[in-house]
């Protein structure tokens, strides 16, 4: 029997964001008979970390306190003894500072197989597009998780189109799952998020003023921190919200909180594809998002949610009432959600598809190289 492949995958850190759930799932999930995988960061820290080693998961940390400082040049070198000695075969870079890094040094080190991955849009990295512009032609392929990033590739940064090549999200539907029942009394709306301005939930908050009166005692929950409290707390108290909306710190464990929402609500202004919105549809809440990025590949409107403009505080209003007022309506469309997640985004469907990915490219790679 061949030897597994033997692979290392690359972020930043393994924090409790949605890449790094992706990045552990993927290693974990590798059939270990045909991959042997391993993990790298930058900043060898984070939640993930524990998951990692319980699995047998080999990890390195290759320390880099700024592109283009001695400590670069020393990690590249680090990082190439790591190939050499592991003999790895393919080195996968999930976010933008593991492209930026492994990328290049593994192209430089001869690893027969190199992708990237894209899995925002680079518009919220504008001072590191032409940094990765470099990268999107040193790598052998591109790895996104939306079609709509895709598409931005393709028509903002030119990349062929055989380039690049989609892996969907997973979400753990063990984990993610509909409650037996949700609490009863008022329904309450919520969203758990990292509050930056491109979550834009503001726009919730306006909306969600101007639609509360559709169920007596409605309520807002958010979840989460960041940048923007201040200004979303400042918003919520000039439109007299203060006994509607509560703001609860970032969660390690949210299910807890999805099946207490009745009604979650994504308005982003740029998304790739939300790990929050998906877990959301997972457990069964009646969701509503923006039309934007990706959403609306994975909100099938007025079947398995439903959409909005972004930016539009009366359009989002609009469905926030019409959810408010009618439970039964949100019952359909929760469970339309819960069954698409799991028919479509689990863990195991973005295993497969990742495999499938690996194997095709490493067995084109190799053909190239013979020939």
């Amino acid at each position: 029997m061949a030897e597994p492949r033997r692979i290392l995958l690359v972020n930043l850190w393994l924090e409790s964001g949605g890449t790094e759930r992706q990045l552990t799932e993927i290693a974990k999930g590798l059939d270990r008979a045909r991959f042997e995988p391993h993990v790298a960061c930058l900043r060898l820290q984070g939640m993930r970390l524990a998951d990692l080693r319980e699995a047998g998961v080999p990890l390195a940390g290759f320390p880099v306190s700024g592109f283009f400082r001695p400590s670069h040049a020393r990690a590249w070198r680090q990082f190439g003894a790591y190939l050499r000695r592991h003999r790895i075969e393919i080195v996968h870079a999930f976010d933008v500072p593991g492209v930026l890094f492994a990328v290049p040094a593994a192209r430089w080190y001869r690893t027969p197989l190199v992708l990237s991955s894209q899995r925002a849009f680079r518009s919220l990295t504008p001072d590191k597009r032409p940094l990765l512009r470099l990268t999107d032609r040193l790598a052998h392929a591109i790895v996104v998780n939306s079609r709509a990033v895709a598409e931005d590739l393709m028509h903002r940064d030119r990349v062929p189109p055989e380039k690049i090549h989609y892996c969907p999200n997973g979400v753990d539907t063990t984990r993610f799952h509909p409650p037996d029942s949700r609490p009863s009394g008022p329904p309450q709306v919520g969203i758990v998020a990292m509050l930056r301005p491109e979550k834009n939930i503001e726009t919730l908050i306006d909306a969600f003023a101007a639609s509360r009166a559709a169920a007596d005692g409605a309520r807002l929950v958010i979840v989460g921190g960041g940048e923007c409290e201040p200004m979303l707390r400042r918003r919520a108290a000039s439109l007299n919200l203060d006994d509607a909306c509560r703001f609860e710190p970032p969660a390690r464990n949210v299910t807890a909180w999805l099946h207490a929402f009745d009604i979650f609500v994504l308005p982003s202004l740029s998304e790739a594809s939300s790990n929050s919105l998906m877990e959301a549809m997972a457990c069964g809440c009646c969701v509503i998002a923006s039309r934007a990025g990706g959403n609306p590949e994975l909100v099938e409107n007025e079947i398995s949610g439903l959409l909005f403009e972004p930016g539009d505080a009366d359009g989002l209003a609009h469905q926030l009432r019409r959810c408010l007022a009618h439970p039964e309506l949100r019952a359909k469309l929760g469970q339309a959600a819960a069954r698409r997640i799991r028919a479509h985004f689990s863990p195991t469907a973005a295993v497969e598809r990742m495999t499938a990915i690996y194997d095709s490219l490493f067995e084109k790679i190799v053909r190239s190289a013979n020939t």
